[in-house]
């Protein structure tokens, strides 16, 4: 064995101590996030509209079609309403789709990786830009 007497070299009291540090430094960051960071309350499908809904701790809904969402487009009604979010209400999971998504980014608009993103908004400005042209080509 390279390192018969490992445990010689390892103060116990020391680690014990650092980790207690790590820990609090942990709790503390999560209080500081929580204080500024959007987190849910509660969460669903609406398969009459077809959004998700996520209602927010602070009062505050915000919904999403589901199609914009990376690994959600094409999802059966069932799928997409077999949802949870974490207790800390910090994320949202679709276990059946394998998709998890933060709460804050979905607030912020990210919907994905920066490629999905990239295509969401190409496809966006695909469709501005034939909606101006339409307009401005039958003004009524």
């Amino acid at each position: 064995m390279a390192f018969p007497n490992w445990h010689d070299l390892i103060n116990e009291a020391d680690l014990d101590a650092q980790l207690d540090t790590q820990i609090s430094m942990a709790k503390a960051a999560t209080q500081a996030a929580d204080a500024v960071e959007p987190r849910a309350q509660s969460v669903h499908f609406d398969p009459e509209k077809n959004l998700i809904v996520i209602a927010l701790k602070n009062g505050a809904f915000f919904s999403i079609p589901p199609h914009l969402l990376q690994g959600l487009a094409g999802a059966s009604p069932e799928d997409l309403a077999d949802l949870w979010i974490e207790a800390g209400g910090r994320s949202v999971h679709w276990d059946r789709l394998d998709a998890d998504f933060e709460i804050a980014g979905l607030v912020a608009g990210v919907f994905g990786t920066r490629q999905w993103m990239a295509t969401l908004n190409s496809q966006g400005e695909t469709s501005h830009s034939s909606q101006e042209i339409t307009t401005a080509s039958n003004p009524n």
